[in-house]
């Protein structure tokens, strides 16, 4: 069997789908998918079911693969270090704020919480997409693969400078550094939703297939149903997500202020931009880059 190299662990809406595309033909990858979702979600079905998504590694190039789900989740966690304790793991941290209404949308667009706004839903399930807990979960998977062996980025280097950020990726996996170049068709908001399901129900129904697709690794019809337009069908086609306003973007970086103080604190790093308000900011920040 052939494991990954490297976990790339996320958390979820930080550019993971970006960083699949720009590394996939310099590593190796599972076949079909991005993320095969083993470690959260399909550990019972053994490890040997795991290792049959990398059947083209033959150890000549790096194994990764991109899990972000596994972030917030310390069984996922022990998973990997238990089947792949000497992994190197990269990890991205995103202005909470940005995270956290990205994940909001996305939630909606699986069904998984309803039609309220964003303080509601926060409201009404306060730990939605892990509450921000960056700090406290990075120490973990210090003490579990050592601090050398986690490298943290921050989404902003990404929006900012893509070449950079890969640049670091690259070198922290021990692979030859990959060029990019500007292509219209791959920014940093791939995976983006517009807009919210029409019927939740319908949504939630949809999400229950593209699980049971991913658990018996019927990756082409998930894929193709997904190029026939039958999840944007199910999981879109509603109102249009509003902008936060600037009220909301107060009321929930004052929320998460502690949050992103512990995370400069552990990574002597300054994240003041992080503490005021960047409604004006998000149209201007959308570099578009790709693979030379």
């Amino acid at each position: 069997m052939r494991l990954p190299d490297v976990i790339g662990i996320g958390p979820p809406r930080t550019g993971s789908t970006w960083l699949y595309n720009a590394l996939c033909d310099s590593v190796d990858m599972p076949a079909g998918v991005k993320d095969t979702h083993f470690f959260e979600h399909f550990d019972h079905k053994g490890i040997e079911w795991y290792a049959s998504h990398f059947p083209r590694a033959t150890g000549d190039r790096k194994i990764v693969e991109i899990c972000p789900g596994v972030f917030f989740r310390p069984q996922a966690r022990e998973r990997i270090k238990l089947h792949i304790p000497n992994c190197k793991i990269v990890a991205t941290m995103r202005d909470p704020v940005e995270r956290m209404y990205s994940v909001y949308k996305l939630q909606r667009r699986y069904g998984g919480v309803g039609s309220g706004t964003l303080d509601q839903v926060i409201e009404a399930s306060p730990n939605l997409g892990g509450a921000n807990r960056y700090a406290a979960q990075l120490e973990s998977w210090f003490e579990s693969f050592g601090r050398e062996n986690v490298l943290v980025t921050i989404y902003d280097e990404l929006r900012a400078e893509p070449q950079a950020y890969l640049n670091r990726v690259c070198d922290f996996m021990g692979i030859a550094r990959v060029t990019l170049s500007p292509r219209p068709d791959l920014g940093s908001d791939i995976n983006s939703f517009a807009r919210a399901p029409k019927n939740r129900r319908l949504a939630r129904r949809a999400t229950a297939v593209i699980d049971w697709l991913n658990s018996h690794q019927a990756y082409r019809v998930r894929f193709a149903l997904q190029r026939a337009g039958v999840w944007e069908f199910c999981q879109g086609r509603g109102e249009p997500y509003p902008r936060l306003t600037p009220e909301q973007d107060e009321r929930l970086r004052e929320r998460y202020l502690p949050e992103v103080e512990a995370l400069e604190k552990l990574l002597a790093i300054d994240l003041s931009a992080w503490k005021k308000s960047r409604a004006g900011e998000r149209e201007r920040r959308t570099p578009k880059v790709a693979l030379a």
